[in-house]
C-alpha cells in the first residue's frame, strides 16, 4: 500500500492512499467464501456452493460496494499510523478509484494536530493574589459552625429573613391549577432562594395561619416559563437561636477545650480554602499567560462540531423549541447572537487549551502512569456516586477512557509547566506549589522543556 500527504492547511490534510489489487483481492475471496456459507442453491448442501458459481449468481457491483467499504477504514488507519500526522475526528474519505482486478485508490481528508511553536517555558512568569484571612471572614466560618448546632424555637410573630417556616403551596397558570406546584408543610428558610422567585418577599410579614398570592415564572414542569399566580400560607413560625462562642460552644462543637483554639483553626481553614483558590488562580494564569504567547491554529470543523453540540444541548433541555430557547434567553438579558458569539468564543479557547496541553506533553514527554489514572477514576466515582469498577464498566462502554487519559496528561502537564515557572504573588512572595501541583520533580521537565522550545521548536514547525 502506498500512501501520500497533502498539507491543504495548518490544521487539515488530505491523504491518498493507493492499494494494489493483491492486497485487497483476499478480502473480496473471504468475502465470498462467507456468503457460500450462507447461501442455498438447488442440488447443493449449505456452504459447498462452488464459489465460481456464486460469482455468477450475485452482485459483483454490490459485492465489491461491501469489501470495498469494509476495506477502506483498516487501510485508513494504516496510512496514518505510517505518516506522522495526528487526527482529530473522523475522516472524510472519497473513494477515487474502485474495480474489481485493479488497485484501490481513495482520498482522506482530516483535521489534525497542528504544529505549535512553544514559548520557552522556562521563563514563565505567573503573578497571583496572596493569601490574606481577615476576621470577617474567620467571624463568618464561626457563625456557620454555631448555626449547625443551633435550635429552633417557635415565635408568635411574623416571618423575617433568617426564620425557618412550614409553608403550604399552590399555584394556577391562566387560571387553571397546576397539580406539581402544590406542596404542604414544606419546610424553608426565609431568605435562601432556594425555591421559587418572589417566594421569600412574599412570607417576610406573614405571621401563622396568613396567607399571601403573588405573581411569578414556573421555573420547571409542563408550565417552565410561564407566569402563575402562587398561594402561599404560612403554618408556622421559627427562629434559630445560636449557642454563645464561648469555650463550652469550642468544646462542643469540636476537638478544642478553648475558643481561642477554635478560631486558629477555624483561621487556618479559611486559610487552606484559599491556597486552593489560589493554586486554581495560578493554573488559569499560567493558561492564560501560555495562550497569550502562542499561536494555535484551529481546526475549524472540530470548533463547529462543539459549537453544534452546545446549542443542540442547550435547546435539548427545552424539547428543541426554538421559541422557548429564544425566551429563556431574553430573561437572561441575552440574545441568540450574543449565545452564539459566546458558544464560539469558549469552543476556540477549550480546543487552543487542549492542543497546546497536548503539544507541550509531548515536548516534555509527559506519561501517564496507573496510579494517575486510578486517583482519576477514584475521585470521578465519588462525583458520580458510583463504585470505580462501575465507573470504568460505564467509560469503556461509552469509549470514553481515551478522553480521561487525554484530561489526565493535560493535569500532569500543566503541574510540570507550573513547576517549570516563576510563580509569586503581588507582594513579590515566591509560592511553593509543590502541595497542589506535584513533587518538584516536575520542575526539571519544564527547565528541560525550556530548553527544548528555544532548540527545536523552529524546526519542529517547520
Amino acid at each position: 500500500m502506498k500512501s501520500t500527504v497533502e498539507q491543504l492547511s495548518p490544521t487539515r490534510v488530505r491523504i491518498n492512499v493507493e492499494v494494489p489489487f493483491e492486497e485487497w483481492e483476499g478480502d473480496f475471496d473471504r468475502a465470498l467464501k462467507e456468503m457460500a456459507k450462507q447461501v442455498r442453491l438447488p442440488g447443493f448442501r449449505p456452504g459447498k456452493v462452488p464459489v465460481k458459481l456464486l460469482e455468477a449468481r450475485i452482485d459483483k457491483e454490490a459485492m465489491l460496494d461491501q469489501v470495498v467499504s469494509e476495506a477502506v477504514p483498516s487501510r485508513y488507519s494504516e496510512a496514518v499510523t505510517s505518516s506522522d500526522v495526528k487526527p482529530l475526528g473522523q475522516p472524510e474519505i472519497e473513494i477515487t478509484k474502485k474495480a474489481y482486478g485493479e488497485d484501490l485508490e481513495f482520498t482522506a481528508e482530516v483535521d489534525i494536530r497542528p504544529e505549535i511553536d512553544l514559548p520557552d517555558l522556562s521563563a514563565l512568569k505567573i503573578t497571583v493574589d496572596p493569601i490574606e484571612v481577615s476576621d470577617e471572614e474567620v467571624d463568618a466560618e464561626l457563625q456557620n459552625l454555631r448555626a449547625r448546632f443551633g435550635t429552633l424555637t417557635g415565635v408568635d410573630r411574623a416571618a423575617q429573613e433568617g426564620d425557618f417556616v412550614s409553608i403550604d403551596l399552590s399555584a394556577t397558570v391562566d387560571g387553571e391549577e397546576v397539580p406539581e406546584a402544590n406542596t404542604e408543610g414544606l419546610s424553608h428558610e426565609v431568605g435562601s432562594g432556594q425555591l421559587i422567585d418572589g417566594l421569600d418577599e412574599a412570607i417576610v410579614g406573614l405571621k401563622e395561619g396568613e396567607t399571601r398570592v403573588f405573581t411569578t415564572k414556573l421555573a420547571a414542569g409542563e408550565h417552565a416559563g410561564k407566569e402563575a399566580q402562587v398561594t402561599v400560607t404560612v403554618k408556622s413560625v421559627k427562629e434559630r437561636e445560636l449557642p454563645e462562642p464561648d469555650d463550652e460552644f469550642a468544646q462542643l462543637a469540636s476537638e478544642f477545650d478553648t475558643m481561642d483554639e477554635l478560631r486558629e483553626n477555624l483561621t487556618e481553614q479559611v486559610r487552606r480554602m484559599k491556597r486552593v483558590q489560589q493554586a486554581e488562580q495560578i493554573r488559569d494564569k499560567a493558561l492564560e499567560t501560555l495562550l497569550e504567547q502562542t499561536e494555535v491554529p484551529l481546526p475549524e470543523k472540530i470548533v463547529q462540531a462543539q459549537v453544534d453540540d452546545t446549542l443542540h444541548n442547550a435547546i435539548h433541555a427545552l424539547d428543541h423549541d426554538e421559541e422557548r430557547f429564544a425566551e429563556a434567553l431574553a430573561e437572561q438579558g441575552s440574545s441568540r447572537e450574543e449565545f452564539d458569539a459566546d458558544s464560539r468564543s469558549n469552543a476556540e479557547k477549550a480546543i487552543k487549551t487542549q492542543l497546546l496541553m497536548d503539544a507541550i506533553a509531548d515536548k516534555l514527554n509527559i506519561q501517564v502512569g496507573q496510579n494517575d489514572l486510578t486517583e482519576r477514576l477514584v475521585l470521578m466515582s465519588r462525583q458520580y456516586g458510583l463504585e470505580p469498577q462501575q465507573l470504568l464498566q460505564v467509560l469503556q462502554q461509552n469509549n470514553q477512557l481515551p478522553a480521561m487519559y487525554a484530561d489526565v496528561r493535560r493535569g500532569l502537564t500543566i503541574a510540570a509547566v507550573v513547576h517549570g515557572a516563576t510563580v509569586t504573588d503581588t507582594e513579590g512572595n515566591v509560592i511553593d506549589t509543590t502541595e497542589f501541583f506535584g513533587p518538584s520533580g516536575g520542575e526539571e521537565a519544564g527547565e528541560e522543556a525550556g530548553e527544548e522550545s528555544k532548540d527545536e521548536a523552529p524546526d519542529d514547525a517547520q
